[in-house]
């Protein structure tokens, strides 16, 4: 039994290998913000297909390289129909490299930090997983204070169960870890 999402090959193997498993790097987790902006607004399989594509356009996600991205850049961006082509997203990503290289501390450090202290219930379904909680309401502020851009609390939501910040695998999933 999986989550009750992961229901096309993509999604399975995403479910299986990824989702939900502690992410820590600076350039893992700039790619994981950065995909997560992209994704607002469209399904998550757009991104999972567009994948490769996002980390050849945008430098594997290097932030010092994505930073130094200028006009030129987000021209051929905009020409590139191998990912998601819209200005805002794609400014967003290159303000967020920006916004990492300014940090005092590394971003996953400062991700992580918005880690609850204690892991909530298990849900029981789909329906008893939140799109928001206080803690994503804390680290989407926290990251627009540092300069961020499309990092509203259901996008930093999305990115701490993406990385295992919080484990939201549904009870009878296979990948539910014993608390």
């Amino acid at each position: 039994m999986r989550c009750g999402w992961a229901n096309t090959p993509e999604y399975v193997e995403y479910h299986d290998a990824e989702w939900g498993t502690p992410l820590r790097g600076v350039r893992e987790m700039f790619e994981r913000i950065s995909l997560e902006a992209f994704q607002s607004g469209l399904s998550w399989i757009t991104i999972l297909r567009k994948r490769e594509a996002f980390r050849a356009a945008f430098a594997a996600f290097d932030p010092a390289a994505v930073a130094a991205f200028g006009d030129g850049d987000v021209a051929r961006l905009m020409a590139d129909a191998g990912i998601v082509r819209n200005r805002a997203k794609i400014d967003a990503t290159i303000r967020n490299a920006r916004a990492v290289l300014d940090l005092d501390v590394p971003l996953d450090d400062l991700l992580w930090s918005f880690a609850p202290d204690r892991p909530g219930a298990r849900p029981a379904t789909l329906a008893d997983v939140p799109a928001v909680t206080p803690e994503s309401k804390a680290m989407a502020k926290e990251l627009k204070r540092r300069g961020f851009a499309f990092v509203g609390p259901t996008t930093c939501y999305a990115l701490m169960q993406a990385t295992g910040i919080v484990d939201d695998h549904v009870a009878t999933c296979w990948r539910a870890s014993a608390r």
